[in-house]
């Protein structure tokens, strides 16, 4: 995919076309609700700063496309509470159509619905990958074999699919680390297909320790899935439950990674996922879709974040007013949101950080002073 263009800008063009379909996903969320709930959109932005183009609808929305494509906007009619905007300003509100007057319910959905939208996306993706691509399904290939381990010294060799051990039937890899695991130190007889041959060996898987006790282990590797194709009906619980893997997956790092700092280093930022789909892209459409994906979910993660400025903040104040029956002070807001914007800051550099350590620019630099 993107084959055609020159590779100085095949990986900025496919960065701004994965950036763009994930902004205009998230703030189209936030625009649909919106209209759901009465409230009037001023502005619907994909990009900040100075427009390249645009076009108000017959609604009154202004729908544009700018300069500095690394986020979007919807601009709510009404968005400001009465007494933060001069009287004129006030004066060209549309009654009931205006944010700040809606039930704290409807702004708590319009906020929502952009992490939700997110989410959505996601789930499309995988049910049409499961659909034309299909299920990857991990098949008992060997693709690798570890040297000096149980499986080398059995003489198991890489492409062969086994296809029982002991008196169990072989479906999955998963089957074959299960019953492995089980069996530390037992001789085991494995029956496995090689070319045309149906081959008899028997294996000692080694023993391990681990936090959860000994387990055996046999030393080999999986192969690459075999992909099954879904109908449509099928691939919907399949899309459903990838997405919600990706979901704990995620929230699993992100959680390791503020308990134990491991993985820090792996926080990326606009370059590391400017530079990844310049890579994915260049795998094709099927990988890219797939790539998309990944990163809706992550986007509509952080956004439920409890950080003022984010929409997870903005949540936080509306259950904040729904407890106390009316809004927070505006200094404890303005505090939050300037703490929230602070705390943004400090992880956008970190993560450019690390984007630039690992394109190597640092190495680079050290090696011109050298």
């Amino acid at each position: 995919m993107l084959d055609f263009l020159p590779e100085l800008l095949r990986t900025p063009v496919a960065f701004v076309l994965v950036l763009g379909v994930l902004v205009f996903i998230h703030e189209l969320g936030h625009y649909l609700a919106a209209i759901a709930c009465g409230v009037h959109v001023e502005t619907f932005s994909i990009g900040f700063g100075r427009p390249i183009f645009g076009w108000t609808a017959k609604s009154g929305t202004a729908w544009r496309v700018s300069w500095i494509p690394l986020g979007g906007y919807v601009k709510l009619h009404g968005q400001e509470r009465p007494e933060d905007v001069p009287s004129d300003v006030m004066a060209a509100w549309q009654p009931g159509r205006t944010f700040h007057e809606k039930q704290i319910w409807r702004r708590a959905i319009i906020i929502a619905a952009g992490p939700a939208a997110n989410f959505v996306l996601a789930a499309v993706l995988f049910i049409v990958l499961c659909v034309i691509e299909g299920k990857p399904i991990s098949v008992p290939v060997i693709g690798n074999v570890i040297a000096d381990s149980a499986a080398a010294e059995a003489g198991l060799k890489p492409g062969d699919r086994i296809l029982q051990i002991g008196s169990e039937k072989i479906e999955r890899f998963e089957d074959v680390q299960r019953i492995i695991s089980r069996h530390a130190m037992d001789p085991l007889p494995v029956s496995l297909r090689r070319g045309d041959e149906v081959v008899q060996l028997t294996v000692t898987p080694r023993e391990r320790a681990t936090a959860l006790g000994r387990i055996g282990v046999l030393g080999v590797q999986g192969g690459p899935p075999e992909f099954q194709k879904l109908s449509p009906i099928e691939a919907v619980p399949v899309g459903l439950a990838q997405t919600w893997d990706v979901t704990v997956q995620t929230l699993a790092g992100v959680w390791k990674m503020i308990t134990t700092k491991a993985g820090s280093e792996d926080l990326g930022g606009p370059l590391r996922i400017a530079q990844l789909s310049g890579k994915v892209a260049e795998l094709g459409f099927i990988s890219l879709l797939s790539f998309i994906g990944v990163l809706s979910v992550n986007l509509g993660l952080i956004n439920l974040f409890p950080i003022p400025v984010l929409d997870g903040g903005h949540l936080l104040f509306y259950l904040a007013e729904a407890v106390r029956g009316r809004p927070l002070p505006p200094r404890a807001q303005e505090y939050g949101l300037r703490a929230g914007f602070a705390l943004l800051i400090g992880l956008f550099v970190f993560a450019t950080w690390n984007d630039l350590s690992h394109i190597g620019l640092f190495r680079w630099v050290a090696g011109l002073i050298g």
